[in-house]
């Protein structure tokens, strides 16, 4: 709710106005609601951060630890709440009511940050208009010291730089958030103990919304520590909220998951635990933090703290989630949108065949991703996504419908369907014959990622999966074709050579791992790339990567997706297939 600030007396209200003002004085339809005596259930997952600390201290001063946290997989100085000391910051009371080194020392820090991590969002908040004003006043001097970054403050992205207080700031999130507190000592030494709004009443709510807005990394600057705050001096539940968080900013205790030190919740997890041991591997049960836990977790032991592989049972929490969706889709969904690498163990295939089982462990961790790498982002689960409209089918070209998107025509993405009468299995036919299969997919995919090939070839042959000697199968193949010369090989897409490469429209395809950003071949980008440059003169980074997600008939455009044409938009400057004038995007002559 609004402060006091905007609030209006009621005077000489007439009768017909009184019920109007009996609800007006209500600070929310929430309160209003609650006060008519409807029915309400509190929401407990938490999605937008994604590292734990983001989220701990609100979890406990506001919602009594009742919130879902996703634990984190990783370890990085780029994730979680972060606190910077400013020593020599004053706050000056009685004239301006601004900390100007404070500000100045978070004004430095976006730049930096436009330097060096120009791909994560970033917003600014601040406790005090005042103190808002006076970081925007030092964001443009440095600017103007610093032409190179100016591109990081384009207003035209679908979540541009800003700097506002934390009455503004509502609705808001980026990736990363810069914190000012603003007050502290004067220059005399005396700290009046006053935070503005946040000592007020309802302060604690102004609070959390402003401390909860990032969803990557949120970095407190401070001229004062947690010690500051004299709780003696102050009734008041803001002033001790903000010393909670600054205690938990300064000590940083939660960086990685919490290891709790439960015991497992069954002999089913207690047996698979012991024979993991039993191949080496150094294990954890029941890591997590705030009543979200992962059964149990290999231990990286090049990395202290980090996690290879998360191992989720059918277990008592699998049992006790009341929906299916839970139970099989919503909790491994999260925890891979926080970077763990989820295995599934069922107890039935356990008891069936326990090495088998363990087998499928040691090769899910031999093909787990470094602890240093970036979490994959998972589709529909807390990414920034941009509603992009599908592009209307308008016309029939030799009986294959043809999209088109402000005069670019686009076709529709053709798997390949064969069919063979091998009574081998795919490892076990000579590599020649594999290959003229596999020389078939490609002419009809091209550009192919070999997973992608050894995907159809698992179809062709009617199997359920493709194992590692399919796999090794398919490479050879592949290599065999490289080497007579009738494929070409780019970063593990394959084409047949001198083939064009045409722009596909996915938006009708069934395999789902289609639609993974890292299965865009390059060169099909590139192409599209040009293509929306060429159609469009003129056109910003982000309008060119919205006008391409559109033509490969993405729906959502997440931040993996985002990525991987920005890399393709910097390749295609690099090579000169187009060039950059005054932020815009044009073809070169």
């Amino acid at each position: 709710p609004p402060t006091t600030f905007f609030t209006k007396g009621l005077i000489g209200e007439s009768d017909e106005e009184e019920e109007e003002s009996r609800a007006a004085d209500v600070e929310s339809i929430l309160k209003l609601c609650l006060a008519q005596g409807l029915p309400d259930r509190m929401l407990e997952w938490h999605y937008r951060s994604r590292h734990e600390s983001l989220i701990a201290v609100s979890n406990h001063e506001f919602y009594n630890d009742r919130l879902f946290i996703v634990p984190s997989s990783w370890h990085s100085d780029k994730l979680g709440l972060k606190f910077r000391f400013v020593p020599d910051g004053e706050y000056d009371r009685s004239v301006s009511r601004t900390n100007r080194k404070e500000a100045q020392a978070v004004a430095q820090a976006v730049i930096e940050h436009a330097k060096d991590h120009p791909d994560m969002t970033l917003g600014v908040g601040a406790f005090s208009v005042q103190q808002r004003d006076v970081i925007l006043d030092y964001v443009e001097l440095f600017r103007r010291q610093h032409q190179d970054v100016e591109e990081f403050f384009a207003e035209t992205g679908p979540e541009p730089f800003f700097v506002k207080n934390l009455e503004a700031i509502q609705g808001d999130e980026r990736e990363v958030i810069f914190v000012s507190i603003g007050y502290g000592k004067d220059a005399s030494g005396y700290f009046a103990m006053n935070f503005g709004p946040v000592s007020k009443d309802g302060g604690e709510r102004r609070l959390n919304v402003l401390m909860t807005r990032a969803r990557s990394r949120c970095v407190i600057f401070s001229s004062i520590k947690h010690g500051d705050i004299d709780l003696n001096r102050t009734r008041m539940w803001g002033p001790r909220a903000l010393k909670t968080f600054l205690h938990y900013a300064e000590q940083g205790f939660i960086d990685t998951p919490t290891p709790t030190g439960r015991p497992p919740e069954s002999p089913f997890e207690e047996a698979v635990a012991k024979a993991l041991r039993g191949l080496g591997y150094d294990i954890e049960h029941q890591v997590g933090v705030a009543g979200f836990f992962v059964d149990m977790a290999i231990k990286d032991p090049e990395a202290p703290g980090s996690y290879l592989l998360g191992i989720e049972c059918d277990g008592a929490t699998y049992h006790s989630a009341r929906w299916a969706r839970d139970r099989d889709r919503l909790r491994q969904a999260v925890l891979e949108d926080r970077g763990w690498k989820i295995h599934r163990i069922w107890s039935t295939d356990w008891f069936r065949d326990a090495d088998a089982e363990l087998r499928k462990v040691v090769a899910t961790v031999d093909q787990a991703p470094a602890p240093e790498s970036s979490p994959a982002p998972a589709v529909l689960i807390e990414q920034p996504l941009t509603e992009v409209p599908p592009l209307p089918v308008e016309e029939q070209v030799d009986g294959v419908g043809v999209s088109d998107w402000h005069g670019i025509t686009v076709k529709p993405y053709q798997i390949a369907e064969l069919s063979v009468d091998f009574s081998r299995a795919p490892h076990e036919v000579s590599t020649k014959e594999l290959f003229e299969i596999v020389l078939k997919i490609v002419e009809t995919e091209e550009p192919i990622h070999e997973e992608e090939i050894a995907r159809r070839v698992r179809d062709v042959w009617g199997l359920e999966r493709a194992g590692g000697r399919i796999r090794e199968a398919v490479r050879q193949a592949l290599r065999y074709g490289v080497a007579q010369g009738r494929l070409q090989e780019d970063d593990k897409f394959y084409i047949v050579p001198g083939a064009e490469v045409f722009v596909r429209d996915r938006s009708d395809v069934q395999s789902v791992t289609l639609l993974k950003p890292e299965m865009l071949p390059p060169a099909e980008i590139r192409k599209a790339i040009v293509m929306v440059v060429e159609a469009h003169i003129g056109m910003t980074v982000d309008e060119c990567v919205t006008e391409v997600v559109r033509l490969f008939g993405f729906k959502r455009t997440g931040s993996g997706l985002r990525e991987r044409i920005e890399e393709q938009v910097r390749e295609a400057l690099a090579i000169g297939l187009i060039t950059i004038r005054d932020h815009r995007l044009l073809l070169n002559s």
